[in-house]
């Protein structure tokens, strides 16, 4: 079954290289290419999944290694085992799920109109460097695949993202790439001290032929690079505007794989290799992570915006996964890879939700949400709340058991490193939990719960002409309660009709919905008869109530491909919460031959 390790990446390239080759005739098919190629990645991650021998999950498996470059003695070396195999399925399911999300449906008309053939192209090459990561047993293969992800997350951001796109992929690029450089020099260090770049023969040498001067330096240099990418405070400016302004799949692979394989790099390279590294560097990780934990949370509660704050929540939950790899202890690094693959599943259905949001209302600022979304839209903020407390680590789902053992794990940190130090981070760290827990609960307060801004009106007897008239743009996003000063929330768009070309006098003509690089994330669908919605509900166009009453919405504000890409984020985030051993007893070994090497 060795050729699985060779297909999960050959799929997406071949894909992407036929979308080179042969782009008019695949033209008619964009919009099932992508979701059919990344359905089949996802099925043999899955068959890998299932093949998988969990009594030796702690060796590699369905190993692929011939020589690549032999005049350097380079070799294309590709394995998997209990620390990369949950890492794979994710990257594989996320990406599927994006596809799903784009593809399926009403949303198909507006993914139609968004440069599909590039977007798909992109998609593809963006997961062959993904999937690449966790496969790579060689430094360089790693390096190299490493690298690819930049590029297409580059054009992801840049080309479909939100008004300030440019900067903010550029900003990306620019933090990644220098991050990188120094990590290739540490990598070429080991090579200089080693004469390999084999991980698996450096990881059972545990260091054998590096002085500990040059351990340490390689470590804070490789790590440093893995550190930009996690992202460490303070290197993660880059994060919160690339989330900001990458389009809804963007963030949701940004966030729930590309952060993965910084995290990743500590436990494939930095920690087993360069063992006494790790030890003289760890106080100072545990400290770069705990503030990072505070900062996050804190950067949180100063959030207007959904999206910004999700990602400022990040940083806050990559803090504990650091923690938990600064501890060098079987409990705290199981923790930080748990933690890991449940933040790719929490804050992967955070994104979708924070783009579904913005899709309906065009904005992503909770104060001009106005709150009562449980009312409005009941499944949608159901969910915005499932995963809310999810992230906030409430105990029986995913997100508690990564950063609760993250936490032990600084309790009774390894023999050599102090423990009195570690007891301190762990209490800022338990302050960042109730932190995080806090801004999770004022954004719920801010967007989810309350009455509905027009509701509250009405029973408190104000009438819309008893105010002073507020322009908030196109009849799509009007009602007879768009009186209201500060300016109310707008109503919800249906994405089944579109707003009228003559605007209402007075009406600014700027203030219309948004198109281009953000048309494939619109649904579409024809206005039935009477300017009515399908369910009976009015359209903004049609039939309006002249008493303030509240315009009435369709009772499914989850659509049916939205359900379909989200239902299975839920089923994880709960089965991983239930039932924590099914990962735990996967990483178990692997992480006990790692820290072989620090014991």
């Amino acid at each position: 079954m060795a050729w699985l390790s060779v297909a999960l990446p050959a799929v997406p390239l071949l894909g992407a290289l036929l979308l080179l080759l042969a782009p008019h005739r695949l033209r008619p098919l964009l919009h099932t290419y992508g979701l059919t190629l990344s359905g089949l990645t996802l099925a043999l991650a899955v068959l890998m999944a299932a093949t998988f021998d969990y009594s030796r999950a702690a060796r590699p498996q369905f190993e692929t290694d011939q020589a690549w470059i032999p005049g350097l003695g380079l070799r294309f070396h590709l394995g998997v085992d209990g620390i990369s195999l949950p890492l794979i399925v994710l990257t594989a399911l996320l990406t599927f799920l994006c596809f799903v999300y784009l593809c399926w449906g009403a949303a198909r008309k507006g993914f139609v109109e968004a440069r599909p053939r590039a977007l798909v192209f992109t998609l593809l090459v963006l997961e062959v460097g993904m999937i690449g990561t966790f496969l790579a047993l060689d430094l360089l293969l790693f390096f190299v695949f490493f690298e690819i992800v930049l590029i297409p997350m580059y054009f992801l951001i840049g080309i479909w993202g939100g008004e300030g796109r440019r900067a903010a992929s550029v900003k990306f690029i620019l933090y990644t790439l220098l991050g990188s450089v120094v990590m290739l020099l540490g990598l070429l260090l080991v090579w200089a001290q080693t004469g390999t770049l084999d991980i698996e023969a450096l990881s059972a040498a545990h260091g054998a032929g590096m002085a500990r001067s040059v351990q340490i330096l390689a470590f804070v240099a490789i790590g440093i690079g893995l550190a930009v990418k996690t992202p460490m405070w303070p290197l993660h400016t880059w994060l919160p505007d690339a989330h900001t302004e990458a389009p809804t799949v963007g963030s949701v692979l940004l966030a729930g794989v590309l952060l993965k394989m910084g995290t990743y790099g500590f436990a494939r390279i930095a920690i087993p290799i360069l063992p006494e590294g790790a030890t003289a560097v760890a106080p100072w990780l545990g400290a770069f992570a705990v503030v990072g934990i505070i900062y996050g949370a804190l950067a949180c509660l100063a959030q207007r915006d959904l999206k910004r704050m999700i990602a400022y929540s990040s940083v806050g939950h990559m803090g504990f996964v650091l923690l938990g790899f600064a501890t060098l202890t079987p409990v705290g690094i199981n923790g930080a890879l748990f933690a890991n693959v449940a933040h790719g599943l929490i804050t992967g259905l955070l994104f979708f939700l924070a783009g579904a949001i913005k899709d309906r209302y065009h904005t992503a600022d909770m104060p001009f949400l106005g709150g009562g979304m449980l009312a409005t839209l009941p499944r949608l903020g159901s969910l915005l709340t499932f995963a809310s407390i999810a992230s906030l680590g409430l105990p029986g789902l995913a997100g508690f058991w990564g950063e609760m053992l993250a936490l032990f794990g600084a309790f009774q940190p390894a023999n050599g490193l102090p423990r009195a130090l570690f007891l301190t981070y762990m209490a800022i760290g338990g302050l960042g939990a109730v932190l995080t827990a806090a801004y999770f609960l004022v954004m719920l307060s801010r967007v989810t719960h309350g009455r509905p801004r027009a509701l509250s009106d009405e029973r408190e007897g104000v009438t819309p002409d008893e105010r002073p008239v507020v322009p908030l743009g196109s009849t799509a996003r009007r009602s007879a309660t768009a009186t209201l000063e500060p300016p109310p929330r707008p109503e919800p768009y249906s994405g089944q009709n579109k707003p009228p070309n003559t605007p209402e006098p007075g009406t600014p003509p700027d203030h219309t919905a948004p198109s281009g690089g953000d048309a494939y994330l619109e649904d579409a669908g024809p206005l039935s008869s009477g300017g009515a919605l399908p369910g009976g509900a009015e359209s903004p166009g049609g039939p309006q109530r002249a008493t303030g009453a509240p315009r009435q919405h369709a009772p499914d504000d989850i659509r049916s491909y939205e359900l379909l890409a989200w239902t299975p984020l839920v089923a994880l985030i709960l089965l991983f919460g239930l039932w924590p051993g099914l990962l735990l007893s996967l990483t178990t070994p692997a992480v006990q031959t790692l820290l072989g090497a620090v014991s």
